[in-house]
């Protein structure tokens, strides 16, 4: 694979967007900051101006006042194409175009920048690898051939054609089932950690949220509510309103925030089960639950420490301390 570059960092700076007619602010002086290669979750009901704020950064939607930085150079001093060009846009509805191939609804972004048909022709293969479509099978399919999975995969591969350094999401797996939409997640967290992409991310979901987010951006009335990882805001809820959206009494959501390494203990007691030492403390507990009173934790080969329910407990309270 050929090298990419890495994220870019993002400012928003006191934005503010008023539809017409409307009572409120859709965003109402919003200012974050989003550093070079993270992947932060925009959370919060319908209506409380995530995805609003999202097209700020690609000028879909432009404010009423603030101002938007990509890598350090505001959005408003280019044209809407340029900039759009160099920013990845991924939506729920996909959008693909019905009548072209997946070659070339992935290369249509780098056609318009004028690359040679042979350095597209890489990039096609080397994306539907990266979002593991085989390309001689997938290449010259139509979209309408491709389940809604694999379109919103191409989705994703359109997006990273011209190696955007900032990557925004809308929403983008909710019109897929469960079992498909976690094999999105988990193909999306490869991919950020492959190419260092900065990522801007809109969800309702909450359990999608916590899987995927470096930080978690809570927003209610076009406000921001709380910006922090997704375990702080989980234990450490800001407001009432940021307790119930997360449901943060949930404890053993908070254990699969969690890892075995970080709560085991080093004492040479006696275990009657095993666990790695990569997974959650909700894993643990479904073992510990199932009969095991204390666990050995393995590293590889290697057996590194033990973890009981006192371990958990004692983690848990720590996660509330910080």
């Amino acid at each position: 694979m050929t090298p990419h570059p890495a994220g870019a960092p993002v400012c928003i700076a006191g934005v503010v967007v008023r539809y017409p007619g409307a009572d409120r602010a859709a965003v109402d002086g919003v200012s974050l900051e989003i550093g070079a290669g993270e992947f932060v979750v925009l959370l919060g009901p319908s209506g409380c101006g995530k995805s609003t704020l999202l097209r700020t950064v690609n000028r879909l939607v432009i404010p009423d006042a603030g101002t938007i930085e990509v890598d350090g150079r505001r959005v408003d001093t280019v044209t809407p194409e340029t900039l759009r060009r160099g920013i990845g846009y991924v939506i729920q509805a996909v959008g693909l175009f019905p009548h072209m191939t997946i070659a070339h609804n992935i290369g249509i972004v780098p056609e318009l920048l004028a690359w040679d048909r042979a350095r597209i022709a890489r990039r096609v293969d080397e994306l539907l690898e990266l979002v593991k479509l085989e390309p001689a099978r997938y290449r010259d399919r139509l979209p309408r051939e491709l389940s809604g999975g694999e379109q919103q995969r191409v989705g994703v591969a359109r997006a990273l054609a011209a190696e955007p350094r900032v990557l925004l999401m809308d929403e983008p797996f909710g019109a897929v089932d469960a079992i498909v939409r976690t094999a999105l997640q988990d193909e999306t967290l490869r991919i950020h950690r492959a190419l260092g992409t900065t990522i801007l991310f809109v969800t309702h979901d909450v359990d999608e949220a916590l899987r995927i987010a470096d930080r978690i951006v809570i927003m209610n009335a076009g406000r921001l509510v709380q910006v922090d990882t997704p375990l702080h805001v989980l234990s450490n809820p800001a407001t009432p309103y940021v307790e119930r959206l997360m449901d943060a009494k949930d404890t053993v959501r908070r254990l699969g925030l969690m890892h075995v390494r970080d709560a085991m203990s080093s004492a040479n007691a006696a275990t009657d089960g095993t666990i790695g030492a990569g997974a959650t403390l909700r894993d643990a507990l479904s073992h510990l639950l199932d009969g095991a009173t204390r666990l050995a934790v393995q590293d590889g080969e290697i057996v590194c420490g033990t973890l009981g329910f006192d371990d958990l407990r004692r983690a848990l309270m720590q996660a509330r301390s910080q």
